[in-house]
């Protein structure tokens, strides 16, 4: 199994990163590795148990379903159900914790998952730099925080 851990701090209180982090229907709205999300059967985005259809900008599709959802701990977890990469056993963790003495937010995303042994290497890049690391800037650009 692989796990990969990435933070950063966004310099913004906790409540404002979680009001947008926290939607788990909004992620193509901030996020550029997304073309649209669609959240499946009606469903209301918060309730844990729902799927999300996430369209990719090359038109493939992958499907994630919410697994935790917490206000007081600012922290869902999620696992991808359909994908047309090699990712296979995918969960993640999302966490906010306020950084007090500046009122800024301690961002932590971390995934676990299984490939190939020829696609190790790969897929954590994939995860680490392109999913994680672009989706903090890609946050701070959203919230208009700057790079």
């Amino acid at each position: 199994m692989v796990k990969i851990i990435r933070s950063t701090i966004i310099p913004a209180s906790i409540e404002d990163v979680w009001d947008v982090l926290r939607d788990f229907n909004g992620q193509d709205r901030w996020h550029p590795a997304l073309a649209a999300s669609e959240i499946e059967r009606g469903r209301d985005a918060a309730q844990v148990g729902s799927v999300r259809k996430l369209t990719l900008p090359d038109g493939s599709e992958l499907r994630e379903q919410l697994l935790t959802l917490s206000d007081v701990d600012t922290a869902y977890a999620y696992c991808l159900l359909d994908t047309p990469i090699p990712l296979f056993n995918y969960v993640s963790h999302v966490r906010l914790l306020p950084v007090s003495d500046m009122d800024h937010t301690f961002w932590q995303w971390e995934g676990r998952f299984d490939t190939t042994l020829d696609q190790q290497e790969a897929m954590s890049h994939m995860i680490g730099t392109d999913i994680y690391e672009t989706g903090f800037g890609a946050i701070r650009a959203y919230m208009g925080l700057g790079g």
